[in-house]
């Protein structure tokens, strides 16, 4: 749908220079701006990354509409009409793609977004918006309870100053932040990126010299033997030992090593936290399976996009937003029809019912 932005005269939003709004003047100011620790160490994880992306450039990737509801005498219908200016971009300064997909990582990892009203429409309505990063945001009558939220707040702190809670929009996620609800699955997938990160290290001795009587050597002769060993095996000579000396194969194979097993139980964890299917991630899952890329975009909606996209919407929506009884949605049409055969994904597994013929 096009958009044909409206013509309103604009008023400027709350002035930052009040009291109750004082931290306005460090929105916007990213010399201040900082990251948050816990979710670096979450995307240090490969199987976050990759849901993350999915998930935020998705929905980045998808159009804002704006709608009416109607009375077509039998039921309510949303009738689209012209929007206004912000649908095409909420913030001049950045593209959608960019302001939704960090709106988005922040519902994901805080359970929470903010945007600012920067500017507004002369009857009242937001025009512009800005991104408030949700570990700046502190909300004193309402506080983390691990990432469980009750509504929005009345007392909005950013970067430790207060701001007008009537020029910030409030996203609340029906699913609790990443770094409240899997902390112990980010740090055991962790400590495993770290063993195996400290086993690609070490080279993997393919025998292991064990002496089984006589005399026992000391350490350096021990090592000496090892090397005279190592050294005749390179030189591709017979190497020898006494009767004192057992040499026994060693089982630490590559994938031992790097704890394959471990690694893939704690990304399909992670997956059910998150909410995205482990087959959309490369992780094997067993007899489920897709034969198309439709039907995955259709389990990535359902099980991952969807909730964050009604928050979107409806928050997007409210009467502090845009007028009663007007409405925003993502025109998600394009994004689940189906795809043409050339341009659709290879499968990556055969069909259940294929396998079991």
């Amino acid at each position: 749908m096009p958009l044909f932005p409206r013509s309103h005269p604009v008023q400027k939003a709350a002035a930052s220079g009040s009291g109750m709004n004082v931290g306005a003047k460090e929105i916007g100011n990213f010399t201040v701006y900082a990251t948050s620790e816990a979710r670096r160490r979450a995307m240090s994880i490969p199987t976050v990354t990759r849901a993350r992306d999915l998930i935020c450039g998705t929905i980045s990737s998808l159009q804002l509409e704006e709608y009416r509801w109607m009375w077509n005498g039998d039921d309510m219908e949303q009738v689209s009409q012209a929007p206004r200016s912000w649908l095409a971009r909420l913030d001049k300064g950045v593209s959608n793609n960019f302001l939704l997909a960090w709106l988005t990582d922040d519902l994901l990892f805080f359970g929470r977004g903010f945007l600012f009203v920067t500017e507004r429409y002369a009857d009242g309505y937001p025009k512009n918006f800005t991104r408030m990063p949700s570990n700046m945001v502190t909300t004193l009558d309402q506080q983390a309870n691990g990432g469980v939220f009750y509504g929005p707040s009345k007392q909005i702190e950013f970067n430790g100053m207060p701001v007008d809670y009537r020029d910030v929009i409030q996203f609340i996620s029906p699913n609790q932040g990443l770094i409240y609800t899997t902390p112990k699955a980010i740090e055991t997938a962790l400590k495993l990126e770290q063993a195996r990160y400290r086993n690609a290290l070490t080279s993997i001795p393919s025998v292991v010299l064990r002496q089984t009587g006589g005399e026992p050597l000391s350490g350096q002769e021990l090592a000496d033997l090892a090397a005279a060993f190592d050294q005749a095996r390179i030189n591709n000579q017979t190497a020898a030992v006494n009767e004192f000396i057992e040499v026994k194969e060693s089982f630490a194979t590559p994938d031992k090593m790097m704890l394959n097993e471990s690694i893939e139980y704690s990304s399909k964890d992670l997956c059910r936290s998150i909410g995205v299917p482990p087959y959309l991630l490369g992780i094997a899952t067993g007899s489920y399976s897709y034969t198309n890329s439709e039907s995955a975009r259709q389990d990535l909606y359902i099980f991952g996009l969807k909730p964050l996209i009604t928050c979107i919407e409806e928050t997007l929506s409210s009467d502090n937003v845009l007028p009663h009884g007007t409405g925003v949605k993502f025109d998600i049409d394009d994004y689940l029809e189906s795809v043409t055969p050339s341009a659709a994904m290879p499968e990556v597994e055969e069909n259940t019912q294929e396998r079991l013929a």
